[in-house]
């Protein structure tokens, strides 16, 4: 018995053909009525600026930041007096406890066994200089030679000092990048001498730059870390007197290395503890772990994100209402379209498709317009107000995938009430 070959039925049409006429015709009626569309994409375009622009703001500020909490060393801990210039508050103090000192050192040396390397440190500011400091005068640090591996501090030309020279309190010194050029200008320093105070030091080395901070951040005081000369600790003790020597402590900072293995809020607070002890409780000095800062830093970043993105989507929130609004008033307008399509045959999928196309393009276009007007804010931002601004790819792609979400989100009602209209009704609708 002959079987009967079937027909087969048309062949399926690729999904986006489905799209490719409904992208056409929603960019010619954008075209067609061109002050109107630009009218409901302000909404979009402004709320994806402000997204990008305000986390461009953000990241700016956070990277200077981070990189100054990285620059101190994650596996360092720094130990800061808090002294005072005023006699009164000095002596108050000094009634329960003696200040910072080398014993201080000494016995954290011997009951921290994690600490790989460390040094005192004594600061102080020259009265004067020759040759004569062209800005502000630049601060003595008086550290031993251990100090360059755990500041991570490079050396552009010479050398440092080295572990003799502090033994003998050698008059050397090394120049920070802004003492160097503050002091001697575009003339070579190497082999030359510096005179602070009374005492002339022989220019062994300059430091490569450093970043500053502006403002005090945790703990650590606002200090142009650039315009400072390095000098043996030994040399600074013996050799220069303190124009406040006498409310002074005896060294005013501590930098600790520790074991990279190690717990650093524990050795934290084995420290803290030592120094409760011998300082009874003054809350004279300060413990700074940048890794605790480091961690600190990034929950505040994704807190500061998610607060400004939820900020700035307010704006593209009112652009999506605009988005429906404007979606609903075309619905009317084009009454007499939708009916004709439904009667030669589009389906109710078909018209939701052509809507919710339209609505995305609004957005599409829009959040284009958007990040490029957002760059420029940021770019203006950084140059009026002198702030560091980033402009990320994270920024650039969630603030145009919200801007695309929100026009689909709000061309779906729009859509599904053109596809419901009755196309009998359309087709006489006037």
């Amino acid at each position: 018995m002959a079987t009967v070959a079937s027909n087969p039925g048309p062949r399926a049409l690729p999904s986006y053909q489905y799209w490719l006429p409904d992208v056409q015709l929603g960019f010619q009626n954008l075209l067609l009525h061109r002050l109107r569309s630009l009218l409901t994409m302000l909404g979009m375009i402004f709320g994806v600026a402000a997204v990008v622009s305000m986390l461009s703001i953000g990241a700016g500020a956070r990277q200077k930041v981070m990189a100054l909490i990285e620059q101190m060393g994650v596996h360092n801990l720094i130990i800061e007096a808090k002294e005072t210039t005023e006699w009164q508050a000095h002596q108050k103090v000094r009634k329960i406890s003696p200040g910072l000192t080398f014993q201080d050192y000494r016995v954290i040396q011997d009951d921290v066994g994690d600490i790989v390397a460390g040094t005192p440190r004594k600061r102080m500011t020259p009265s004067k200089t020759i040759p004569k400091s062209q800005q502000d005068l630049p601060t003595i640090y008086g550290v031993d030679p251990v100090y360059q591996k755990i500041a991570g501090l490079q050396v552009l030309e010479g050398r440092f000092f080295t572990d003799e020279e502090e033994t003998r309190a050698a008059p050397v010194c090394v120049l920070g990048a802004a003492a160097r050029s503050s002091l001697f200008g575009s003339a070579d320093p190497i082999g030359q001498y510096v005179k602070t105070n009374e005492t002339w030091f022989h220019v062994i080395g300059i430091a490569s730059p450093l970043l500053s901070a502006q403002t005090e951040v945790a703990g650590v005081p606002t200090q142009d870390l650039n315009n400072i000369i390095y000098v043996p600790l030994n040399s600074a003790v013996l050799r220069l007197e303190d124009n406040y020597s006498d409310v002074r402590d005896e060294i005013d900072g501590i930098y600790l290395n520790i074991r990279e293995n190690s717990d650093m809020t524990s050795v934290a607070q084995v420290v803290r503890a030592i120094l409760d002890s011998s300082h009874h409780g003054a809350g004279d000095f300060s413990v700074i772990v940048p890794a605790e800062l480091l961690a600190e830093q990034k929950r505040t970043e994704r807190l500061f994100n998610a607060v400004m993105v939820a900020i700035a989507s307010i704006s593209l929130l009112v652009g999506g209402i605009g988005i429906m609004n404007i979606m609903l008033a075309s619905i009317l307008e084009r009454t007499r379209e939708i009916g004709v399509r439904r009667a030669v045959g589009a389906r109710q999928a078909d018209i939701v498709r052509q809507f919710v196309v339209e609505a995305v393009l609004i957005s599409f276009v829009g959040g284009s317009f958007g990040i490029m007007f957002g760059f420029l804010m940021s770019r203006l931002i950084a140059w009026l107000a002198g702030w560091s601004t980033i402009v990320t790819l994270g920024s650039i792609l969630l603030a145009f995938v919200v801007s695309i979400t929100v026009g689909l989100i709000f061309g779906i009602y729009p859509a599904v009430k053109a596809a419901r209209l009755d196309p009998v009704e359309a087709i006489r609708y006037e």
